[in-house]
């Protein structure tokens, strides 16, 4: 049997508690409205000091209308509020999504994604009027489900212009999450203090409650954690590091400046992989000739090393070895780690018929973005040379005899018609009338 507070008679059933402030006499409860079934967020209030006038609750009144007036995706919307017997209740939206207090483990890019979802939802609080000061962002307020999608909750400490919302009585934030003006007068950069905390805790797998672990011992606000994230971009953790910069002064102006600043930023430190050529069209001049085709791969991104390798992309045509391997195609280095890489392509054309256009694609496979390029080949082998055969002297002796001769018998058969003839004439004058 559970000991749940009845709210019936406000129209709500209580569902099982989220979570518990006990000196601010806070409790958050997931609700559904008896009416519609909707599920909500149930904040219960109840006031701290003895002697409370509930008129004072009237004094609140403004600053309700103004959050139930933040309407953000990223800000779950306050739908109404009443009093009760010992305090007052909020009714808020609820979200299906757990909040950064459970451990959860993210990639580093999706890191920035919630940091510059974030930083949406500051903007738009900021460029209300008058602004809106969260004053409490930590882990265990903001929420993020499965789809990335972030949500700002817990606006018990939020103050609106100069004036402040609810727990007056109470010190305003989270030790470790508050810079040192929001003790005296927080400001729009304030909440930028908490929200880099806030990231520093996802970087580096700490708790809310082991921020602290990350002081200086001689500035209990300077975080040190530089050396927890060695694989990061050094100009993200620039970012990062004037996100938390105890003077105010040093830190980013408001949330749109840090947002502007943050959206090109790579988190990891990647490397590039430049190519000298990604097209290669060459021609053998001879059968059998071996070619080599020079490929630079460089990298100028400082303090990163490039490391890959090449592969050829098979082909169902390719001609293969005893042992499997296509050997037409290959590389002095298969493998390299190195920010300058003089690549040598080498082609065996002798392993290849002649006179036909080869069409093949390497692939650079990296450690940078994108991971793969590729390297389009085309090669044409040399043509079959002319056969120039050499005649046999024997024949050339008897053409040369035939030639010889010719002109001889050419010249017996023109004596040969002449004497036929001249006989001819004269059996025609022995017989005349023949």
């Amino acid at each position: 049997m559970n000991s749940y507070p009845d709210f019936k008679d406000y129209g709500y059933q209580i569902i099982k508690e989220l979570g518990r402030n006990r000196e601010g006499g806070r409790i958050t409860w997931q609700a559904k409205k008896i009416e519609s079934d909707e599920e909500v967020v149930l904040k219960q209030f109840c006031f701290a000091i003895a002697g409370t006038n509930w008129s004072g609750f009237q004094t609140y009144e403004r600053e309700i209308e103004v959050l139930q007036g933040l309407k953000h995706p990223g800000i779950p919307h306050y739908l109404e509020s009443f009093e009760t017997e010992n305090g007052f209740c909020l009714i808020q939206e609820y979200k299906n999504a757990p909040s950064l207090e459970k451990v959860r483990s993210f990639e580093p890019e999706e890191i920035k994604t919630i940091a510059i979802r974030l930083l949406e939802i500051l903007v738009f609080l900021q460029n209300r009027i008058p602004p809106v000061i969260h004053r409490d962002i930590k882990p265990e307020n903001i929420l993020v489900d499965a789809n990335l999608n972030v949500y700002l909750i817990d606006f018990g400490f939020a103050r609106i212009g100069s004036q402040e919302v609810f727990g007056s009585s109470v010190f305003k934030g989270t030790p470790g999450f508050i810079p040192p003006e929001q003790v005296r007068k927080p400001t729009e950069a304030s909440d930028l203090y908490s929200l880099g905390a806030t990231l520093i805790c996802l970087l580096t797998g700490k708790r809310s409650t082991q921020i602290q672990d990350l002081t200086a011992e001689d500035d209990p606000y300077y975080l040190e954690f530089k050396h927890l994230l060695p694989r990061l971009n050094l100009r993200f953790i620039s970012w990062l590091e004037q996100m938390v910069q105890p003077k105010l002064k040093d830190r980013f102006k408001n949330a749109e400046e840090a947002l502007e600043v943050l959206k090109p930023l790579y988190v990891i430190r990647i490397p590039e992989a430049k190519l000298s050529q990604s097209i290669f069209d060459v021609t053998a001049t001879k059968l059998g000739e071996k070619l080599i085709i020079p490929l630079t791969i460089n990298n100028s991104i400082p303090e990163t090393v490039l490391e890959g390798k090449c592969e050829v992309v098979p082909h169902p045509n390719d001609p293969t070895e005893i042992d499997g391997k296509r050997t037409w195609i290959s590389f002095d280095k298969k493998q390299f780690n190195s920010n300058l890489v003089n690549l040598k392509i080498k082609v065996d054309t002798s392993k290849l018929k002649a006179e036909k256009i080869y069409e093949r694609q390497v692939v650079l496979t990296t450690n940078s973005l994108p991971e793969t390029q590729t390297i389009n080949l085309k090669l044409r082998t040399a043509p079959l040379p002319i056969q120039n055969k050499k005649t046999p002297i024997i024949w050339l002796s008897l053409l040369l005899a035939a030639s010889l001769l010719i002109p001889v018998e050419i010249e017996l058969a023109k004596r040969t018609y002449v004497k036929v003839n001249e006989i001819v004439k004269q059996v025609w004058s022995y017989h005349p009338g023949f």
